[in-house]
């Protein structure tokens, strides 16, 4: 890519952009970067048969990121491995922040509850498996351009699949198509590096699965991935599975609703957790590897039977992906405390290596409890119920996946509805300012075009010993670029806000 040239380049209204938008669609479908169509495109049980798929929304070109950034991001993802597995292992520090959420939390506080009964219980597995995904956005101060660290994602990080096909999907129209436009782009111009996402992930859980080793009791062992009813993003989780699968590894796909019914505990001390086949029941599999793409949120356990399907997961041998533990190393909590002074020793606690901590701590942006009894607390207080000051920040809570955050001025009018003992159930973070990007989006078949933001996802696989913190397993696994309009705040591919799209270097 030149310096002088624009980039993207602008595009006839016309044919040029109808054929470039064509070839998406078609090389979408057929390579998988799809999704099944949402109820609201197709009506209300209009697809039974589960014979649907759309494209996955994507941008029409590969967007320019800072090279610099995003080989930071990348060479430090093994640090935050790192990092979060010790995180998972200190239960005493886990606890402290869980009882200051739990008050207005009770999903928080029932996970906790659940990990005490099962330690009350006696875990059986000290295998941990984290398939991470730390997200960041570069901030422009000046013309000093630097990646933060919007969250850390300890379950269910999504989009290892389509991301490594989108990647694919520029990398052709690189070599096929952009060169054919009315203001072209030459072959090997743009620096598109590759992206393993898919196969580095699978990697991670085929790791697990070698250390669980043979079944003691003579079944055939497997990985079972726990999904939600009805998921759209499919295709995203069968691209991990064909990967594990070509290397012989037996894997199924069980909704957490159903867990209870095609699942039983086997009555050895090891309590091995045991799948049989929906369709042959007398077939049965011993679980090394339990990979939750579900119950990361309260829709996911809408019954007392859902929180008996996550207890069986804890409480049994297969080497969960992730733990209770880690799930709850995952709040934001644990990231505002991270990055709120006395920050650098909390960081240094778990990671004493200085030259690490440091390359960790540069990523931290400004985040503030909302308690009421530390200095830092009151002034977020002040900053977020402050009507002009609240615009600089976004208020979150302890929640994965996309929609679940407050932006600038709706930060009081939330507050006013929570009563002020529960307010630090949530915690206040600097808004981080991109560089000004523009591209095309691609979604449901029609063209967005203008200004956007971009959040780049390193992904990073993990495997530890939770008693003895041996890591026996920690590789940075490829990434995700999520683009979406300048105007949303929100950026969730799934929850419907922001779209797929690949980097190019710049």
């Amino acid at each position: 890519m030149t310096s002088n040239a624009p980039y993207p380049p602008a595009l006839d209204a016309g044919l040029e952009t109808e054929r470039l938008s064509q070839t998406i669609k078609d090389w979408s479908i057929a390579n998988g970067l799809a999704v099944r169509p949402p109820p609201v495109l197709v009506g209300q049980n209009q697809d039974p048969e589960g014979i649907l798929a759309i494209n996955a929304p994507v941008t029409l070109f590969p967007s320019p990121f800072p090279k610099s950034c995003f080989e930071e991001a990348k060479a430090i993802q093994t640090n935050y491995n790192e990092l979060y597995a010790r995180i998972s292992q200190d239960e005493e520090f886990l606890g402290r922040l869980v009882q200051e959420v739990a008050g207005g939390d009770d999903f928080i506080a029932k996970l906790w509850e659940i990990h005490l009964k099962v330690k009350e219980e006696g875990y059986v597995q000290n295998l941990s498996l984290g398939l991470f995904r730390s997200d960041y956005m570069v901030h422009q101060d000046g013309d000093h351009l630097q990646i933060k660290q919007v969250e850390f994602n300890t379950i269910a990080s999504s989009f290892g699949g389509l991301s490594a096909q989108t990647s694919l999907l520029h990398q052709h129209l690189s070599k096929t198509e952009y060169p054919l436009l009315t203001t072209p782009i030459p072959p090997n111009t743009l620096n598109l590096p590759p992206n393993t996402s898919a196969h580095s992930l699978a990697a991670g859980l085929r790791a697990a699965y070698e250390a669980y080793g043979p079944s003691i009791l003579n079944h055939p062992t497997c990985i079972l991935f726990i999904v939600q009813d009805g998921e759209r993003n499919i295709f995203d989780q069968r691209h991990l599975e064909y990967s594990l699968q070509q290397s012989s590894i037996p894997v199924f796909r069980l909704p957490f609703s159903q867990l209870l019914t095609h699942t039983t505990l086997s009555p050895t001390p090891l309590r091995q957790l045991l799948y049989h086949l929906p369709h042959n029941p007398s077939q049965i599999f011993e679980v090394a590897v339990t990979y939750l793409r579900a119950g990361y949120g309260p829709n996911d356990y809408p019954a007392p039977s859902s929180w008996l399907a996550r207890r069986r997961i804890e409480t049994s041998n297969t080497i969960p992906c992730p733990t209770i533990l880690t799930q709850l190393a995952g709040m934001k909590k644990v990231q505002q405390v991270l990055a709120t002074p006395p920050g650098p020793s909390t960081l240094a606690k778990f990671i004493p290596d200085e030259e690490k901590s440091s390359a960790l701590w540069r990523t931290f942006t400004n985040i503030y409890p909302l308690d009421s009894s530390s200095p830092a607390g009151r002034e977020a207080r002040r900053l977020a119920t402050d009507p002009k000051e609240c615009l600089k920040y976004v208020m979150k809570p302890q929640r994965e996946g996309g929609g679940n955050n407050f932006y600038k001025g709706a930060i009081p009018e939330q507050l006013k509805k929570v009563p002020e003992e529960h307010w630090n159930s949530f915690i206040l973070m600097e808004l981080i300012t991109p560089p000004a990007v523009q591209n095309t989006i691609l979604r449901q078949g029609k063209l967005e075009q203008g200004g956007v933001i971009c959040e780049l996802g390193v992904y990073g696989t993990c495997l530890w010993d939770q008693k003895t913190g041996q890591v026996k397993h920690n590789e940075e696994a490829g990434y995700l670029l999520r683009t979406k309009g300048d105007q949303s705040e929100e950026g969730g591919v799934a929850a419907g806000f922001g779209c797929m799209d690949s980097v190019a270097l710049v």
